[in-house]
This record gives structure tokens, sequence and C-alpha cells, in this order.
């Protein structure tokens, strides 16, 4: 995967987010919206995915929209970010929109490393992830949530699970102890997905001035 790097290098702070080509051009509109809403420097690291579908699904699956179906190589891509993440004077926070916000709640099942977790209209509605996240848990302190009120209204009949999901997922987690919030955007899941992700990462960032 390409790695950019945004922000300030010597940062404490590290947000981890993998994105594909078309993110990666809205990325400094996204950066100005966290600065807007944040005030702690951070460093914003952005791995560019090359296979969506491929590299940032846990498990193979079938096709739920289009023809593409879900190659299940997140182990890999998360291999890969870890290997980044090896500096024990950072702390390193992980989020994502859509996919890759599902790929960071799955992440910080797996390691202790991502503090906290910035998932901006994930897609809990993926096959079997519901009951995934019940038996292995978050290890990341803190934890966004967000979803488009619309979200849920679609025809597919999995992605309309995904208001069911986000609402357990959310309870779920509360009931850990862990700091979370799900805060409802207005809108379908394609609507303001640059200040979604930036929310997200504001919201982390904000938890810690506090």
């Amino acid at each position: 995967m390409e790695k950019y790097e945004y922000g300030n290098t010597d940062a404490p702070v590290v947000l981890i987010q993998p994105a594909d080509e078309h993110m990666l051009g809205a990325i400094q509109n996204e950066i100005d919206l966290i600065n807007d809403k944040a005030a702690l420097e951070y460093l914003l690291v952005v791995f560019k995915v090359d296979d969506w579908n491929g590299d940032l699904s846990p498990w193979t699956a079938p096709a739920v929209f289009g023809k593409e179906g879900f190659a299940g190589r997140a182990e890999e891509t998360l291999t890969e970010i870890l290997y980044y993440c090896r500096d024990d004077s950072k702390t390193y926070y992980i989020g994502g929109y859509s996919l890759a916000g599902l790929f960071a709640l799955w992440a910080s099942t797996r390691t202790d490393v991502f503090k906290g977790v910035a998932a901006a209209s994930p897609s809990v509605w993926f096959p079997g992830f519901d009951v995934y996240i019940k038996d292995n848990g978050i290890k990341a302190d803190r934890v966004y949530l967000s979803l488009g009120d619309k979200e849920e209204k679609t025809k597919n009949p999995v992605m309309a699970t995904v208001g069911d999901r986000i609402r357990g997922t959310y309870e779920l987690l509360k009931s850990e102890g862990i700091d979370c919030t799900l805060e409802w955007n207005e809108g379908s899941h394609f609507k303001d997905a640059t200040l979604r992700t930036a929310r997200a990462f504001a919201w982390i960032i904000n938890t810690l001035r506090e």
C-alpha cells in the first residue's frame, strides 16, 4: 500500500485511515474540517488501498451490491499498518468511512495498538460481523460511531440491517464500559462522507483533551 502523511510528524497523536483514490483526493478538505473542529496537533497517515472490497473485508463474503464479492484480505492490510505503528512514543487511533470504518472496528478486536476508533458510517451490515464483535470484543478505549438517517431505508435486504446493527454495536460497547458515542447524520450513505469522517476523527481528538 502507498502511505501518505499529513500534519505534524512529531505529534504524539497519530490518526490512521485506510482510503481509496477517490477519498485521497478529498483528504485536504477532511483535514481542514478536522482542524475546524479540533485543536490538538496530530499526524494523519493515510494508507491507500488498491482493492477496497478485498483489502478491507475481514473474511470472504459474496457480493451484496453489484457483482464484486469480498476477498477477506483485511489481515494482510492490518499487518502492513501495524508494521508502521511501532513507535512507543506515539498513540495510534484508527478510523475511516464505510468499509474502512468496519475495518477499523475489526482491527481493534485484533490488537490493542489502537486506543480509539473513528468509524464513520461503518459497514456493520457485513455478514457475520454482529456475531463476531460480540464474541471477540473491542480492545480500544473509545469508539465513535455514526450513520446517516436514511442508510437503513435501502431496498437492499443485507444493507438494510445497518441501522439495527449500529444500534446493537453501540449498546454492546457501552455495556462493556467503552467510551462510545453514536451520531446520526442527515441523508444516505453517500452524503457528506468527508465531513462525517472528519467529525469522527475530531471526536476522538477532542476526547483526548477532556
